[in-house]
């Protein structure tokens, strides 16, 4: 496990969820995912990083199930099924509602968002994830992550990871996936190739909230002489699912399943979700590709991509339709002129040309009626950015990274003269030292800054009267960049070790951000209508991210006791979101809890491993950002079952969740200030998954 992994990497401890050696076959292609070569990669970054591996999570339906048992990463599920999670890493994006910004994500170390930084996370399918490596904050190291909340890297499985793989899930609330992936390795030409196939559906547990998703997604690698090594990434993804809606606060505690139309009040039969019909479509193509050629000393990389995005947004009073093609290159470099100098040289650029309508849609049937705006729209970034990490001494490091990024926002209506052009030049430093005063331990500080240009999302906006759909308008928002100074310290360690009874790994990481100009997303009192503002008095967000993961071997017992080992991981992360001035000084930002916490702890005896999950908010929160009192989002705790069988190359594994039945609230709308009707979205019910696999 972890400690044996440990031992082979040199002490470098990089992160928390480490499972398994995924891509362990892939040598030493930098284009395949390594779990080794990436914890080394990750101990050289000073800050907090991890490596999530989706494989040993079982039921994989979105980020929640892939990302397993986090610090610092918060997410919060609208309806359990194939929809935009709330994703919290360090308070960046929590406003966007679907939440589509505030982290980059990447496929295959290439960017996954469109230019103008919006995202739409059910794309990424983790069946086909090898790793995930998260790299917290400031301690982003592609050309593209330049946001508080850092960035996510899925890296797919390749060739190397076996010849084939079949698997099926079935579950509560009509839950049923499959998958089927083929691979082949050749070490005498150097090629490997993969192709996956996967499907899944899902009836929900609310009413109104049942949807789908396929997945084809293959890649081929080829290994030349003299270093030079080639990857090709193609992908289809088709995902829809029906948005069950928030609820007000008697009803998403009373009865969850249901929603607006289930009852019979003026709100129910003004907004009833099966006559408004609102859902969300999303069909992408996506080809991508990298080369590098090199050696240790030094080595290049280029890396191109481009993705067709088409998506169907419809809420309870307008639909969003919008056609995204972007595209973008980016070159890397790496020197080591010698063993305690590392430089590296970064260059990229990326464009998406966005064609986005705006209609209204028939109260009765959800059908769409009059278009009442058209834009084209165009965002642009060009970067380039150059970083150092020096070994000033023994067991010291000193790290320094700087990018230079000129970004370009353009909407032109094409019914109108309506027209807003806006760009920005900045740098965003950082500055960081790692201290290793032995193999088992490291300790780590740095000081950055971080930038997030608006998206489209934010800057252009449709509006609707429910009850009369002829009243509608769009605009378009001139807002600023997103700014924030932030100082970090934290700490890595292992107690025990390879052969010991006892071993276990450990993280913690302290962070404290200035933020000037953070985009506020909040929605009006109906929760129809939302707008983005950037907030001029200032905010604050800090917090602390803990986690720890080991296993306890059982030796020495009684005859007759079972042997084994308890293998166990835990993750505490804490929140303070606040606002420095303005009208809203002192009031915590309403969105991210201040507490949360995961925990397992799982019995492993030969093949088998099994045991209780938690799931933890234990504090009330508040829905608004007035902090009004008698509005809270409840405390919950969920108590979840893990168990998984292996033998030869099949595995079976079981998810229980939410096993008492506890009547919560996963989430909610954001509003100014909170009143009677606010907007709650019900945590899913009591639920079992089962999923069977063989490797072939």
């Amino acid at each position: 496990m972890a400690a044996a992994q440990q031992a082979a990497d040199g002490g470098a401890l990089p992160g928390v969820t480490v499972r398994a050696t995924a891509g362990a076959a892939s040598g030493d292609s930098p284009l395949a995912p390594s779990a080794p070569r990436e914890r080394r990669r990750l101990a050289r970054i000073a800050g907090g990083t991890a490596l999530a591996l989706p494989q040993d999570e079982g039921r994989l339906t979105g980020l929640r199930d892939a990302l397993g048992v986090q610090p610092g990463v918060i997410v919060q599920d609208l309806f359990g099924g194939f929809d935009a999670p709330r994703l919290n890493v360090r308070g960046s994006g929590l406003q966007s509602h679907p939440v589509n910004r505030g982290v980059t994500l990447l496929l295959d170390g290439l960017p996954l968002n469109d230019a103008d930084g919006t995202y739409v996370s059910g794309l990424a399918d983790p069946r086909n994830t090898a790793q995930i490596s998260i790299r917290r904050g400031a301690n982003a190291r592609s050309p593209a992550g330049e946001s508080l909340g850092g960035e996510m890297d899925f890296q797919s499985l390749t060739g190397y990871d076996g010849r084939g793989l079949a698997r099926l899930q079935a579950g509560s609330f009509g839950r049923r996936a499959w998958q089927a992936a083929l691979g082949a390795a050749s070490a005498e030409s150097g090629l490997d190739a993969r192709v996956s196939f996967s499907g899944e559906r899902y009836r929900g547990f609310r009413h109104h909230s049942d949807g789908q998703r396929k997945s084809v997604q293959a890649n081929a690698g080829w290994r030349g002489a003299g270093g030079l090594q080639s990857r090709l990434w193609l992908g289809w993804t088709d995902l829809g699912y029906h948005i069950a809606g928030p609820l007000p606060p008697g009803r998403a505690y009373g009865d969850p399943s249901q929603v607006l139309g289930d009852g019979n009040t003026p709100r129910d039969r003004l907004l009833n979700l099966y006559q408004r019909n609102p859902h969300r479509n999303a069909r992408q193509w996506r080809a991508a590709s990298r080369t590098s050629w090199g050696g240790e000393r030094l080595r290049h990389e280029l890396g191109l991509w481009w993705q067709h995005t088409d998506v169907q947004e419809q809420n309870m009073v307008r639909a969003a339709l919008w056609s995204a093609r972007t595209r973008g290159v980016q070159w890397q470099s790496f020197f080591t002129p010698s063993a305690a100098w590392r430089w590296r040289l970064a260059a990229a650029w990326e464009r998406s040309d966005t064609g986005r309508d705006f209609h209204s849609i028939q109260p009765r049937t959800g059908a769409l009626l009059q278009r009442f705006g058209s834009f084209d729209l165009m965002a642009e970034n060009a970067r380039a950015s150059a970083g150092l990490d020096v070994d000033v001494a023994p067991g010291w490091t000193l790290t320094a990274d700087l990018r230079i990024t000129r970004s370009r926002r353009n909407a032109q209506s094409r019914t109108s003269a309506a027209a807003q052009r806006q760009s920005w030049r900045y740098a965003t430093p950082k500055a960081g030292l790692i201290w290793r005063p032995r193999a088992d331990l490291r300790l780590f500080a740095n000081l950055s800054r971080s930038h997030e240009a608006p998206t489209f999302t934010d800057l252009v906006t449709g509006s609707v009267a429910a009850n009369n759909p002829a009243r509608a308008a769009t605009a378009l928002a001139r807002l600023g960049m997103q700014r924030a100074t932030t100082v970090e310290a934290g700490a890595e360690g292992r107690l025990g070790g390879p052969g010991q009874a006892w071993d276990a790994r450990w993280q913690l990481a302290l962070y404290r951000s200035a933020i000037r100009g953070e985009l506020l997303r909040t929605a009006d009192a109906s929760g129809l209508q939302a707008s983005t503002r950037n907030y001029a008095g200032g905010t604050r967000h800090q917090g602390l991210e803990a986690g720890m993961e080991g296993r306890l071997r059982l030796h020495g017992l009684p005859e007759g006791w079972p042997g084994g080992a308890f293998d166990w991981r835990a993750a505490w992360t804490w929140s303070d979101y606040r606002f420095r001035g303005g009208p809203l000084a002192g009031k915590r930002i309403a969105g991210a809890p201040r507490h949360f916490i995961q925990a397992e702890l799982l019995w492993r005896a030969g093949g088998w491993r099994a045991g209780p999950t938690l799931l933890w908010q234990p504090l009330n929160e508040y829905v608004d950002h007035a902090n009004t009192p008698g509005y809270a989002q409840r405390r919950y705790a969920l108590l979840g079952l893990r168990a998984e069988y292996r033998r030869g190359p099949w595995r079976v594994q079981v998810r229980g969740e939410n096993l008492t039945g506890r009547r919560y609230v996963s989430t909610f709308v954001v509003a100014d200030r909170a009143n009677p009707s606010i907007n709650l979205f019900p945590g899913s019910g009591r639920s079992v998954t089962v999923s069977v696999s063989r490797e072939f």
